[in-house]
């Protein structure tokens, strides 16, 4: 199960920070701090995987931006490695190339996007094949269907 999901940029702000767990506002804060120091230091040779206190932390960096799942110790890392990819993959197909500002302007897409994938701490579609017909072109169809309400 994934715990929370972190968006971090290289100078360590988030520009999107989802829980799946009740933290309080300092631990929350305290945490991505953590988690950034951890990360922004290791170096490009080792693993994406880190072992977090009672997480796993599995990361991916696209250009400047750190992409962040902390889940359960037992879960297959490989699976949230491409899934965050998967992700990425879903904001670059719904933006246009996704940049840093695209997060930080719409932000609530961002976290439509992510509340589609992610539900209640478990990915719905993992497989990108499937997942353009049925599941991920549906969180796609959503969103244009909420583009369309707001003009």
């Amino acid at each position: 199960m994934i715990r929370f999901f972190l968006l971090l940029n290289r100078s360590g702000k988030a520009r999107l920070a989802k829980y799946y767990t009740p933290l309080s506002d300092e631990d929350k804060k305290r945490l991505e701090d953590e988690v950034y120091r951890l990360i922004v230091n290791r170096d490009s040779k080792f693993t994406n995987f880190i072992e977090f206190k009672t997480y796993k932390l599995v990361y991916r960096r696209y250009a400047g931006l750190y992409f962040v799942f902390a889940v359960d110790p037992t879960d297959n890392e490989l699976l949230y490695l491409e899934s965050i990819h998967l992700f990425v993959e879903i904001l670059d197909h719904y933006f246009g190339n996704v940049c840093e500002l695209d997060l930080v302007f719409g932000f609530h897409k961002v976290y439509c996007l992510l509340d589609e994938f992610v539900i209640g701490g478990e990915i719905q579609e993992t497989s990108k094949k499937a997942g353009w017909g049925q599941g991920l072109g549906v969180i796609l169809e959503r969103l244009k269907e909420l583009d369309a309400m707001e003009t």
